[in-house]
Parts: C-alpha cells; structure tokens; sequence
C-alpha cells in the first residue's frame, strides 16, 4: 500500500511525495521539514506534521498561526482520505491511496503498476464479529482484533500454550505483559502480547516476526534477553527473561518521583552500555525511556537492563501500529529528538543518546526537560522539541552536581552533531564525572 501526496497548486506544484511504510511528514518554513517553503509567508516555521501509516494518514496543525485546511475547512486534526487537499496559502496538495500489485513476468509488462485498493470484510480474531479493512489484494488474508476486544484482552490476555499465566505486569500501546511460569522447567518469564491496532497482512506479521528473531540476537548483561516468540489464535507473542524488581520509572515513583544522581548514573551507564553494545551492530531502539529500563537488585549493586529492543520500530514500520499520534497524549513523543519526530522511518544512534539524556533528565528531576506542562497535547510538545530550549537541571535540583548536569544536557542538544559521538562516549564522560566528585 501506497500513500501519496502530490502538489497540485502553488509554487512548487508538480512535486510528490510517496511514502510505503510508517513516516511522518512536515510542512513549513523551516529548513528541517521536508516540504519546506520558505518564502511563503502564510505557514509558520512547524506548520502541520502528517503521519502515515499506509493506507491510512493523519494529519495535526501545530498550533500555526494562520491554520491549515483540508478540503476548504480549519482543522487541528483529521484523518485524511483518498482526494483530500490539504491547503495553505497558495499551496495545495492532493492525497491518493495505491496498491501496488505483484510483479509481472511475462515478457515487455511493466514491472509494476499501481491499483485502487481493495476493500475487504475480516473478523476480529477474538469475537469473529466482521469489520471492512482495506488491502493491496482482493484475496488477501488479514489479521484483525477489534478495539473492544484490544480493551478486554490487554486486561486479560489469553493463556499461551506451555506457560503458567500468574499476573499481569503491565499494560501499554501495544498490548500487555505478564509473568509466567514455563511449565516444563519451572522458569519465570515475562510474556508480552502484541495486538495489532488495524488489520495486517500476513506478509506484514511474517516481516514482524522476522525482524524480531534479529533483535534476538543482542545478547549482553544489560539487555533482556529473548526466549522465544511466536503466534496463539493469531495473537503475537514474546517470551523474554523475567527481570524481578521494577522499572526505573516506578523506582523513581516509589521514591517520591525522582532519584538521586549516583542511583541514576548507575542506571544510566548501563543503559549506555547496553546501547554502545547494540549500535556497534547496527540496531537501534527507538523508545527508551524509564518504562524500559528494568532494575534489579539495591543501590549501589543495581542491575539495569533495556528491554524491548527494536519492537518499536518492527511494530510501526510493519504497519501494525497503524497512526500513532491520533490522541492527545504526547508521552510517546515526549522523547524524541527533531530528526525522529520529523522522520519516523530513518532512525539513527543519535536519536538513543538523546532518548537516554531525556530519560536521565527525567529521572533527576521528576520533570520533563522542556517547558511543557504535564498534560500537553502533541502539538505543544512537537512544537517545544524543535522550538524550545531545555530547562537547565540545576534550575530544578541544584544539588546534582554541573559535571553530571552537563554531561546529560549535552545529549539533549537539538543539532545530532552536538550531542555526544556514541553511548559509548557519553557512558565515559558520565563516569568521569561522577568519580571526579569522589576524590
């Protein structure tokens, strides 16, 4: 499936852009969005982000000042539909939605040609109750859950085969986790299960699986590790090692919302450490913050380990997260860097370290590390990830030490080329500066 957005009016008409997998899209005057006119004084600098998740895209105004408008109305939010135009000033543009079919064989055909999609009826895996999807083939076979049924079984997950349900321990976007007990050899084990927010191909859930079994292969002491993975009445699932204590989120909860600096440079070096590790291989995670970082054990003997590597990423870009940024909950954005923001698809080590500073940040503090209030929406916190400046952290706790602040402050420059190199140098520095205070 195909998304395509195609200027039809305005100095730049004739331009397109096609997007075939998850991404995100801005328009404005800046020079960091993708359709950028500068010289068009109607849009802001961050006009409008839209994200696409084939076949579907959705379109946010950030807060601009003269609007944007689809189809001659004012909107903040709308999800967009074949022939749509999305307006500012002189400039138009008109969203189409293709298939591409399979590739021909007989001697002189076009490799490809693009299709109307197709729209077809699939049950939801867990009531059968039928829905209309839309799909690149006619004869397509589609996994569906309805979102009644994500509700219900997030709160209450099927059983998988070979394990012992004993509690749920927690539930997120994606779907829930549980600790388990393999009935076999008696081994805790945590067990996530994945539930698809749209219908997905078959082909999708096999491209899924397979970029999780290469995530598998990241083995290192601050890592959880994967046991196994698989699929129940449709249902994916991963079985990964239990880590007992809690995350680094509800540490810090536990301990009146924020932790001291020696716990968090004990917890964040690891998570470097972790990440310096995985980036020489060529993987990055996409989604660190404190839910994802595991802690076991008591200060000063914590061991931290990351969890859900590359999930994230094989979760949208398979298309099983469908649009992500249709509420008004911004925490999974909170931590992005601009590039991320900007382009969903092509992520970068850079954009971990950043991640990393945020979580560090927040860790110390209790606080987010832009001026943004606790409940903003997405468009205020886009706007403040590529606008604002951080709030220095001895402004909020001044007793962590500037060495510490600094070295957190410095992976939480907006320019890559600003932050540290790697994890691996941030880790160093990190360390130097704490042991600096101990002499």
């Amino acid at each position: 499936m195909r998304v395509t957005l195609n200027v039809v009016a305005g100095p730049q008409t004739g331009r397109t852009f096609s997007f075939d997998q998850h991404d995100t899209f801005m328009i404005g005057r800046s020079e960091d969005a993708q359709f950028c006119l500068p010289h068009d004084r109607f849009f802001s600098r961050h006009h409008c982000l839209i994200e696409i998740a084939p076949p579907q895209a959705f379109l946010r105004d950030l807060g601009s000042t003269n609007g944007t408008f689809v189809n001659g109305l004012r909107v903040e939010t709308a999800y967009l539909k074949p022939g749509d135009r999305i307006q500012g000033g002189e400039t138009v543009l008109e969203v189409s939605v293709s298939a591409d079919s399979l590739p021909a064989t007989g001697p002189g055909r076009p490799i490809s040609e693009k299709t109307e999609p197709s729209i077809i009826t699939v049950p939801c895996l867990n009531c059968g109750v039928p829905s209309k999807a839309e799909s690149s083939r006619p004869d397509a076979k589609l996994s569906y859950v309805c979102e009644d049924c994500r509700e219900k079984l997030k709160k209450n997950p099927q059983p998988i085969p070979g394990y012992e349900m004993m509690r749920i321990l927690g539930q997120g976007g994606m779907g829930s986790v549980m600790l388990a007990r393999n009935v076999q050899n008696g081994q805790a084990v945590a067990i996530k299960t994945l539930l698809p927010e749209v219908a997905v191909s078959e082909q999708s859930l096999k491209r899924f699986m397979r970029e999780i079994e290469v995530a598998a292969t990241l083995k290192h002491k601050n890592i959880v590790s994967y046991i196994e993975h698989g699929t129940h009445n449709g249902i994916v699932y991963l079985v990964t090692e239990y880590v007992s204590g809690m995350d680094a989120s509800r540490l810090a909860k536990v301990r009146g919302g924020k932790l001291n600096f020696q716990e968090v440079v004990k917890i964040v070096e690891q998570t470097l450490a972790a990440l310096e590790f995985a980036h020489s291989l060529g993987f990055v995670h996409r989604d660190i913050k404190e839910q994802n970082i595991l802690v076991d054990g008591t200060f000063p003997n914590y061991l931290a380990k990351l969890t859900d590597f590359g999930l994230s990423k094989s979760y949208k870009q398979t298309g099983m997260s469908g649009v992500t940024m249709v509420g008004d909950v911004a925490g999974t954005i909170a931590y992005m860097p601009p590039e991320q923001v900007r382009d969903f698809k092509d992520v970068r080590p850079p954009s971990d370290i950043y991640a990393c500073g945020m979580t560090a940040y927040s860790l110390l503090t209790g606080a987010h590390a832009l001026d943004i209030s606790p409940k903003a929406g997405i468009s205020e916190t886009v706007k403040a990830i590529f606008e604002k400046p951080i709030i220095p952290i001895s402004s909020r706790v001044p007793e962590v030490p500037l060495k510490v602040s600094a070295v957190i402050e410095t992976a939480l420059a907006k320019q890559v080329d600003l932050r540290w190199r790697s994890a691996g140098e941030m880790r160093e520095a990190l360390l130097r500066a704490a042991n600096d205070l101990s002499r």
